[in-house]
């Protein structure tokens, strides 16, 4: 089997030395690496051009898989989703919602809709997983969370949780001054015990993928 391919997304607009929902992916970087067989590739969205769909459908009326209109730094980041396997996304609670960086890159998906006309089966043995930073302990987390979780079930993606503590996917709390670096050993356990989960799951869809 080829190496099982896990894309993490970091919608926070500080640089990674800044950034605590980046912290959280490198942990579950950490835990995705222990699976034997997994390639794992983290981008963040800081400092990435990428303009909001204005819906026009240009995409569809040209039959692409992406957009035709705007050619940013989304050209390569459809390649990255669409190849993935298993896609975990980050991202800190903006107003009880996600930043204007994730929200921009969700709406330039309007196009991969052709993908699942195309082929049924093209999003149905992925795998998706969220990390959400707030500012406070009840800061919005679960609201952030739920909207990741849209995104992949809009495609058909398999939406993956740990149970045992971490419900929906790992929630983390850092002050959101950026006045200290993350200190929330339990949150960030708790990324390493996803990393790892998204990881096994992608790896027995992909095997079981290429048995059907």
């Amino acid at each position: 089997m080829d190496k099982v391919k896990l894309l993490l997304v970091c919608g926070s607009p500080r640089p990674k030395a800044r950034s605590a929902t980046y912290a959280g992916l490198m942990a579950a970087m950490e835990g995705a690496q222990s699976i034997d067989g997994v390639e794992v590739e983290l981008v963040e969205l800081f400092g990435r051009k990428i303009a909001p769909c204005i819906h026009c459908n240009k995409c569809l009326r040209d039959d692409s898989d992406r957009c035709t209109v705007f050619h940013d730094d989304m050209d390569e980041l459809y390649d990255k989703f669409f190849q993935a396997d298993g896609i975990i996304i980050g991202c800190p609670v903006y107003d009880m919602n996600v930043t204007a960086q994730l929200a921009q890159f969700y709406s330039r998906f309007r196009s991969s809709w052709k993908l699942s006309v195309d082929n049924t089966s093209f999003f149905q043995y992925k795998v998706g997983a969220g990390i959400v930073v707030g500012g406070t302990r009840n800061g919005g987390q679960e609201a952030v969370l739920r909207s990741i979780h849209n995104l992949f079930s809009t495609h058909g993606i398999n939406i993956c949780s740990c149970g045992g503590g971490i419900y929906g996917g790992a929630m983390l709390w850092n002050p959101g001054d950026g006045s200290t670096t993350m200190d929330d050993p339990i949150g960030i356990d708790n990324c390493r015990t996803l990393g790892r989960k998204v990881a096994q799951v992608a790896k027995a869809l992909k095997a079981g993928h290429e048995m059907v």
